[in-house]
Parts: C-alpha cells; sequence; structure tokens
C-alpha cells in the first residue's frame, strides 16, 4: 500500500495553510466510521470564533472551541436552510489548537486529529466511549 506521510517540525507557531495540510492528511485517513459521513466535508482554518458565533454558542472564551462542525444545510449551529448550497464544513480554529499544543506538548499532528475526531464523532452521535476508542485505534498506526 502506498501511503504518504507529510512530516513537519515547527520552530514557529504552524501558519493556517500548516494547519490545512495536516488536517487534509488526517481527514484521508480518519475511522471509518466516520469517514462514512465525510463525503462532502471541506477543511476550513479559522484564528479563532468570531464574536457573533461567541455569543451565539454562549462560549465564556474563544479559546475553548478548537473546531466546529457545519452542515452544508446548516445557516448557522441549529438553524437550518431548506436548500443545502454548500458542502460541510469542519472549521478548526487555529489558535486554540495552538494553546492545547503549546500546555500539552504532544505532536501538533496529533492535536489535530484528536480534535477532528472529536467535533465529528459528536455531531454524528458517537459515544464519549466509542469517540476515546477511535481516537486511540487512530493513534496506534492509522497516520
Amino acid at each position: 500500500m502506498n501511503e504518504q506521510r507529510i512530516i513537519m517540525n515547527f520552530t514557529t507557531p504552524p501558519r493556517a495553510d500548516d494547519i490545512e495540510v495536516i488536517a487534509n492528511e488526517i481527514l484521508d485517513t480518519l475511522p471509518e466510521e466516520l469517514l462514512e459521513f465525510c463525503d462532502a466535508l471541506t477543511i476550513e482554518i479559522e484564528d479563532i470564533p468570531d464574536e457573533s458565533l461567541e455569543i451565539e454558542l454562549e462560549l465564556d472564551d474563544p479559546y475553548e472551541l478548537m473546531a466546529l462542525y457545519k452542515s452544508g444545510k446548516q445557516i448557522s449551529p441549529g438553524v437550518e436552510s431548506k436548500v443545502a448550497n454548500d458542502d460541510d464544513v469542519l472549521v478548526l480554529y487555529r489558535r486554540p489548537i495552538l494553546d492545547a499544543w503549546c500546555e500539552s506538548g504532544e505532536e501538533i499532528t496529533q492535536i489535530v486529529r484528536d480534535v477532528m475526531i472529536e467535533e465529528l464523532g459528536n455531531n454524528f452521535d458517537f459515544s464519549e466511549d466509542e469517540i476515546e476508542e477511535m481516537s486511540r485505534r487512530h493513534y496506534q498506526g492509522m497516520l
């Protein structure tokens, strides 16, 4: 099996496009249980949630949100459109991810992988145990 791997070592914080490359590489190798929901998934990187999203989700701190899944038929969380114009989008928030990276000392790819699995798993109603098992299995050699 031909496997491509991107290895990045950072002496400065990864830029948005670096995190996008990492996330797209991870997307191709997500656990099969999640992949079946991700046919038309697009990855976007933003620095932090904007103020309106912060208010809408009642966040105490915008740095507590590392990712948000948006359905193509969803105008905003909880409000759906009758016509889907866009693909589903997984927004990863760069600054909260970088904070987790600095605080934990873990590899940035591991943090992005865990954030993606957790957000997608929660969105598609997997249990916490199932999400933890997918993350553990994915970490043990899937990427």
